[in-house]
């Protein structure tokens, strides 16, 4: 298929998934640049939903980057228990914390390639936070994406950054946040990963994952 013609048919693709989830947007709750960076530390290897019932705690104990270095490990450790990880994120984000106080001023930068340069900070969440908290047209790859994005043919591998190319090439600009949200919701709600509900999806006539394993 021509990448003209893919291109059209990712847009077609949009414009369903756009019209079954009209209110879309990131599953994780925030109210500052700040809060989502560490949100998005936090979802790593753990649902959004999870992260969400800890943060409603854990934002009213840590407000800015210097409160997450007043305390001791073994107390953040303790806080953020139920996400996983919990030692490598507790690192994390102490050392982004340290990070932004000597050179941002406590603030999270808004360019993209100063958040990747945070400790801890790789392109999928200086991607969440880019495109959520600043409106940098930016397209974050996580599970659900990584797997549609193979479901529906669009790409044939498992890597982020080639994912993230792809599906620039492919997508208009101004819908780059908002896809990565759209394939989301559509994978916890319809493309489940271990039962999906295949006779319910309406992209099912446009999916080759579901024609392959319906011949």
């Amino acid at each position: 298929m021509s990448d003209r013609k893919e291109s059209q048919r990712a847009e077609q693709v949009l414009k369903k998934l756009k019209k079954a989830y009209p209110k879309v947007e990131s599953a994780l709750e925030y109210q500052s640049p700040f809060e989502l960076l560490i949100s998005t530390i936090l979802s790593a290897q753990c649902t959004d939903k999870r992260v969400n019932i800890i943060t409603k705690t854990l934002f009213k104990k840590y407000k800015k980057p210097k409160d997450y270095l007043k305390v001791s490990n073994s107390e953040l450790e303790k806080d953020i228990y139920s996400t996983g990880f919990y030692r490598q994120k507790t690192r994390s984000i102490k050392k982004c914390c340290s990070i932004l106080i000597e050179k941002y001023n406590g603030k999270i930068p808004s360019d993209f390639d100063e958040i990747t340069k945070l400790p801890g900070v790789g392109r999928k969440t200086a991607s969440v936070v880019a495109g959520n908290a600043f409106g940098i047209p930016a397209i974050a790859v996580d599970t659900h994406v990584i797997r549609l994005s193979n479901l529906l043919g669009f790409v044939e591998t498992a890597n982020p950054e080639a994912i993230e190319k792809r599906l620039k090439e492919l997508l208009p600009k101004k819908d780059w946040v908002k896809i990565s949200h759209l394939l989301a919701t559509h994978g916890r709600n319809i493309c489940i990963a271990r039962r999906p509900k295949c006779d319910e999806c309406f992209l099912a006539d446009m999916c080759p994952g579901f024609q392959s394993n319906n011949k």
